[in-house]
């Protein structure tokens, strides 16, 4: 049977507005046509959402709070670091300087890269190439999945350079490969590298890319969190290395070995020897050299950032390139993300809404702590325990009252005492590494907020079982103290319940409240509760967006999440006699959505949640009280039958 939309309800394309919708035959229509009608997507962006609405309006105030910083318009304000960003912001935005340096801050570390002999050189090399580039192996500092109290040392392989190992199989990628080609070899040149080397160096690297490609995980295996949790001895880790004297690599990088490594990519792993060795030299040499300049060509002159766009807009579509004033706010927010979302957060978010938004957490906690109560699929045993979990939530709301220690050490070298954008940004990627890696003898710190309060967006970490809400996802159409309540529960009360769902989807569940990876389910219930999962996934796996289909598999815990997110929040307006039809409105507002097709083939290659609209439309096709809210008759669009219905939390 052919999954379009249509087979699932919601009659149309769902990507075309139509402004006659009715809710019961395409909610996220009816909702949004207008405004997919009236709304441009920005020329030097791939998508506008109701995410991206938001991003645009705290982009446009801190844009211009920087340049008033930086102009001395403003005064900065006693924010920790938030002068060393304003410094790295007038570093970037200086193009004339830019300009005239050319490929010059570069050089030596283009010499470098090119200048590795053979692999013997490669390795001897390989501590100093990390923080330059991407190396064929990643490793990483994060807490233990069976004991979060303590940090752990884990391995994994590196990306490719299409945006996941589908991307390979699709007809698209013989294309996309060859303006990557094109590109590197312009940039190559530009640097001062012989044509004919250029040439060499690219066709070698992405013939090493296409080995990596057959091995590395693809987003959905990544998606099974649990199954990156793979412990072993040092002494078996290292056995595993035949040609590349890993050892020596630790020593270096690290400082020592550690007893045990968590190797996140196993498959990876047992086929290392078969990527890193003698014989591979020249690609794994010009697969750094492509990671390098196209990565590199962003901080340099303006000839190298327009070189260095036509791969990225032939993965995304959009028609330019963003500013150089916009990249130097980019590139500030980025290196000092936390520091400018505290900035954010103190500035732009106000404490009634604070209050007001806590209030609101605590009451779709109450809501879900009943539903799990009158759970009537759970056993008494395995209630217990998920309350228990419930229970142990830490919220972190707007933006930290600390600042992580690592910005303290982020220091600007300006112009003046002869630093560039990219031997700053080079410096700050050595102190970051060195930073990690001093956490492995560290007590895990549970304060570490995982989003910048600028950030729009909101998340559930397992390993500390906390949420977080950033400050600038609460607003309007989120939530807003002036809006109705019932679209506040269908906006911010649907998403704070998506994100305690993550603490009950397919990977949260397998974690106790203190974060560990632990079996707290009956036999029984857990087999309930795969069953369960399994329906989600056959809901939404093979559905047709525009020119892709969707991955089940891929999307299921964001689905999990968005199906318990939105069931709490028609329970939580239920018990305040709200408005039914105004949460369903918002909740399918939030999720208005316009973007460029090419955006789409790679957002969804790598996503691992489904596509705004039918976030929207399948999730509200599974709630009972939408058909009651709506009338909604089995001859109308968005009838689901109900067996067909899927029912988690």
């Amino acid at each position: 049977m052919n999954k379009n939309f249509a087979v699932r309800g919601g009659s149309g394309n769902i990507i075309e507005p139509n402004v006659g919708a009715r809710p019961q035959d395409n909610l996220y229509l009816a909702i949004n046509s207008e405004w997919i009608e009236k709304t441009k997507i920005p020329e030097d962006r791939s998508r506008m959402a109701s995410f991206d609405g938001i991003d645009v309006e705290v982009e446009k105030n801190l844009m211009q709070d920087f340049a008033d910083f930086a102009s001395g318009k403003k005064e900065i304000p006693n924010v920790p670091n938030l002068a060393e960003a304003v410094k790295l912001y007038q570093i970037a935005k200086d193009f004339d300087k830019r300009n005239k340096d050319g490929a010059e801050p570069i050089q030596a570390d283009l010499e470098m890269l090119a200048g590795l002999k053979d692999f013997s050189d490669f390795n001897l090399n390989a501590p100093d190439l990390n923080t330059i580039t991407a190396v064929p192996f990643s490793f990483d500092v994060e807490p233990d999945m069976k004991n979060t109290k303590v940090n752990v040392l884990c391995f994994s392989g590196p990306g490719t350079f299409l945006p996941d190992t589908t991307t390979y199989e699709t007809p698209d990628a013989p294309k996309l490969l060859d303006t990557l080609k094109k590109q590197t070899v312009k940039l190559l040149t530009m640097a001062g590298i012989a044509e004919d080397k250029a040439q060499k160096y690219t066709d070698d690297g992405i013939k090493f890319d296409a080995k990596l490609a057959k091995v590395v995980k693809s987003t959905e295996e990544w998606a099974d969190y649990p199954a990156t949790y793979n412990p072993t001895k040092i002494a078996d880790f290292e056995a595993k290395f035949k040609e590349f004297k890993i050892s020596y690599y630790l020593k270096e990088v690290i400082g020592e070995e550690p007893d045990r490594v968590i190797v996140q990519e196993p498959r990876y792993l047992d086929h290392i020897n078969e990527l890193l060795n003698k014989d591979n030299f020249e690609e794994i040499k010009g697969w750094m050299l492509i990671n390098f300049i196209n990565n590199s060509a962003a901080v340099l002159s303006q000839d190298f950032r327009d070189a260095a766009f036509p791969f990225s807009q032939a993965l995304y579509g959009q028609p330019k390139l963003s500013s150089g004033e916009k990249q130097a706010y980019h590139l500030a927010n980025e290196t000092f993300s936390e520091v400018v979302g505290v900035y954010y957060g103190q500035t732009y978010f106000g404490e009634d809404a604070k209050k007001d938004v806590e209030d609101m957490i605590h009451r779709m906690l109450e809501v879900y702590k009943e539903r799990l109560q009158n759970n009537d699929w759970l056993s008494e045993q395995t209630k217990k325990r998920a309350i228990i979990k419930l229970d142990a939530l830490v919220l972190k709301i707007g933006y930290p009252s600390k600042i992580e220690e690592i910005y303290n050490r982020l220091k600007v070298v300006p112009a003046s005492q002869g630093g560039s954008l990219y031997s700053n940004e080079r410096g700050f990627a050595i102190e970051a590494q060195k930073y990690s890696f001093e956490q492995l003898h560290k007590e895990v710190d549970r304060t570490v907020w995982a989003m910048p309060g600028n950030l729009v967006n909101a998340c559930y970490d397992p390993q500390r079982n906390d949420l977080t809400f950033p400050a600038a996802i609460l607003q309007k159409p989120f939530y807003d103290l002036k809006q109705d309540r019932a679209a506040n529960f269908g906006g911010i009360g649907s998403v704070i319940a998506h994100e305690v769902s993550h603490a009950f989807d397919n990977n949260g569940a397998q974690f106790d409240e203190l974060g560990n990876m632990e079996n707290w389910w009956t036999d029984e219930d857990y087999a309930e509760f795969k069953k369960r999962t399994q329906a989600e996934i056959d809901l939404f796996d093979g559905i047709e967006y525009g020119p892709v289909k969707l991955n089940g598999k891929q999307i299921v815990s964001e689905n999990i999440a968005d199906q318990g997110g939105l069931t709490a929040a028609v329970e939580a307006a239920k018990n305040e006699n709200d408005d039914l039809k105004k949460l369903f409105e918002n909740f399918a507002r939030i999720w208005a959505n316009k973007q460029l097709t090419e955006a789409i083939k790679s957002q969804t290659a790598v996503d691992v949640h489904a596509p705004g609209p039918l976030r929207a439309n399948v999730q509200s096709q599974c709630q009972d009280d939408f058909y009651k809210t709506f009338d909604v008759k089995p001859e109308d669009g968005m009838w689901l039958d109900p067996e067909k219905r899927v029912h988690i939390w």
